[in-house]
């Protein structure tokens, strides 16, 4: 990497990027954005995660910035108070839900502050329940109060095929009425429109004041590239797919190799020009 470009800003996904596939948030990643703070680099995250699925993650990281969870869809304060909120237009909810019960997806569907599901035993509700820290609400079925107030909808199924046809299927059906992107292999979320990580980039930007062109984004997945698309540098991790890394400016090691402290030291703060130890190394990551 040539050059040196101002990055006041490292905007970081979470699952597969920040912690490790078993969720855990290391010593070395919360070292780099310690790290971030002493340079003078402001840190913030975003997720497809509730509000209090990540607020595990404030004391540690000591968070100050917005915290942008359902894919930007609802922005909250580190205290979880609402900065600004977004829901699916009734018509849409309703859409997604028929869609993905046609094709034999189990369905989710987050409020702001409730995760809705009708069957606790179906696939990844307690690897879930696990990752966000709370459990589900079981209903009989989703009424319209609930998909009135819905902030996010997720698809599952263990079938990936199932999962990227009706991504495109959707996405199709849907237009510019949702974001419809997989977060992981079994999880498709449709979100409202506004409610994608380009989108956070364009509103952390402006709550901070930080220019577009400053920020430094992070990630995995597929709905990871909007970000890589409006910020100014973008690193995907090891494991991400090719789709991913062709996207991206540079290519970090894997979440189980502390990727995102060795991107923090080798890819942001030597942007800044500071001499910063790669603490990755010398801990043998």
């Amino acid at each position: 990497m040539s050059g040196k470009r101002a990055i006041r800003l490292l905007l970081a996904d979470v699952d597969g990027t920040l912690v490790t596939s078993e969720k855990v948030l290391t010593e070395a990643a919360k070292r780099a954005v310690r790290d971030l703070d002493d340079a003078g680099i402001t840190f913030a995250i975003t997720s497809g995660r509730p509000p209090r699925g990540m607020a595990m993650l404030v004391t540690p990281l000591a968070l100050r910035t917005p915290i942008a969870a359902f894919n930007g869809g609802i922005l909250v304060k580190p205290d979880l108070s609402v900065i600004e909120a977004h829901f699916l237009p009734p018509k849409v909810a309703e859409h997604t839900l028929q869609f993905l019960i046609d094709r034999g997806a189990d369905v989710w569907v987050y409020t702001e502050d409730e995760w809705l599901i009708r069957n606790s035993r179906a696939p990844h509700v307690e690897r879930e329940t696990n990752t966000v820290k709370f459990g589900p609400k079981v209903v009989s079925s989703f009424t319209a109060d609930h998909l009135s107030h819905a902030a996010k909808i997720v698809g599952v199924s263990d079938n990936s095929k199932l999962i990227t046809d009706s991504e495109r299927a959707l996405a199709d059906d849907l237009g510019r009425n949702a974001s419809v992107a997989h977060s992981q292999p079994y999880y498709l979320d449709i979100t409202p429109s506004e409610a994608n990580k380009g989108s956070v980039v364009k509103t952390l930007s402006r709550l901070l004041g930080i220019p577009a062109a400053e920020i430094a984004t992070i990630g995995d997945m597929p709905n990871d590239i909007p970000m890589f698309n409006e910020s100014g540098y973008s690193i995907a991790m090891g494991q991400a797919s090719d789709d991913v890394k062709i996207k991206a400016d540079a290519v970090t090691d894997s979440n189980e190799n502390d990727g995102f402290a060795k991107a923090v030291s080798r890819y942001v703060l030597a942007q800044t020009g500071m001499q910063v130890r790669d603490r990755a190394s010398e801990d043998k990551i």
